[in-house]
């Protein structure tokens, strides 16, 4: 089920991630289609949004597939279209390699590498207009391994985007949500492509709790106070520096309040991301 040698799949992967992205492309053919990575920390509700945002594109009429890169994925609140679990068994790499699962994952996220074309070549013989790919829990499976960056730019010749998904409740400390906005920041620096921000589970957080995450995002001086308010010296101090840090950066953290229970802010978040993916033309099939 899968390509790799005994013990060398790595460096293997490695060579594969410098092949161009136009191999095997048809001569005179052109698919257009843009691909949305949702990714966050675990627990962030990646695939729920994915499972609701799919949904409620269908519902407006346009074309969207599902792509599953998540291969230690059991159970998924939808039917991917692509799933990478068809050429990547967890399973079987433990028992092959000796294994423990993060060193499964972790190999079976290289070796997904080696099955790009086959998966493209799925998307593109539906010809959807929108992928939502929906990344492994485990964020640094994609994010931070060679693999990630790889699939972000091959995966498609067309625009392609990051939504990376805020746990509104995690968030809700200053603290926390400094955490996330550095992590953010590393992904952007990792997968270069534009980045739209959902704040998720915003139906178990108050309206006070939502508004304060909001203006955290948007004006650094109302996070700065809620930093100097939290108690413990060091760590809200050093808190701060990173979150002035970022900020610095000139990248726009603004977000978008979602529920996947409730689907609240699924249609500013579909014209965010058209924006950014088609310069505001939304797509019919």
């Amino acid at each position: 089920m899968f390509s790799a040698s005994d013990g060398l799949h790595i460096a293997h992967v490695s060579q594969d991630i410098s092949r161009s992205s136009t191999n095997s492309r048809p001569e005179g053919r052109r698919t257009r289609i843009f691909v949305i990575f949702v990714v966050g920390m675990a627990g962030s509700g990646k695939s729920l949004l994915v499972a609701s945002f799919s949904e409620f594109l269908r519902s407006t009429e346009q074309n969207v597939m599902i792509l599953n890169l998540d291969p230690g994925a059991t159970v998924l609140p939808y039917n991917p279209d692509v799933d990478v679990r068809a050429y990547v068994d967890i399973d079987e790499l433990m028992e092959k390699y000796k294994l423990g699962p993060n060193g499964a994952l972790i190999m079976a996220s290289d070796i997904a590498a080696d099955h790009l074309e086959e998966m493209r070549g799925e998307l593109e013989a539906e010809g959807p207009d929108f992928v939502l790919a929906d990344t492994p829990g485990q964020i640094e499976l994609f994010a931070f391994r060679e693999s990630g960056p790889y699939f972000s730019n091959a995966i498609s010749e067309e625009s392609k985007a990051v939504l990376y998904t805020l746990d509104a409740p995690f968030c809700r400390n200053p603290m926390n949500f400094v955490s996330n906005l550095f992590l953010a920041a590393a992904v952007y620096a990792r997968l270069r492509q534009p980045q739209i921000y959902a704040l998720t589970k915003t139906d178990l957080v108050s309206d006070e709790e939502l508004d304060r995450v909001v203006e955290w995002a948007g004006e650094i001086e109302q996070l700065e106070n809620a930093l100097e308010a939290t108690p413990g010296d060091t760590g809200s101090l050093i808190a701060r520096d990173l979150a002035v840090a970022v900020h610095s950066t000139g990248l726009v953290f603004e977000t978008i309040p979602v529920s996947a229970k409730s689907n609240a802010g699924l249609l500013e978040l579909n014209a965010s991301l058209t924006r950014a993916l088609t310069g505001g033309e939304e797509l019919r099939p």
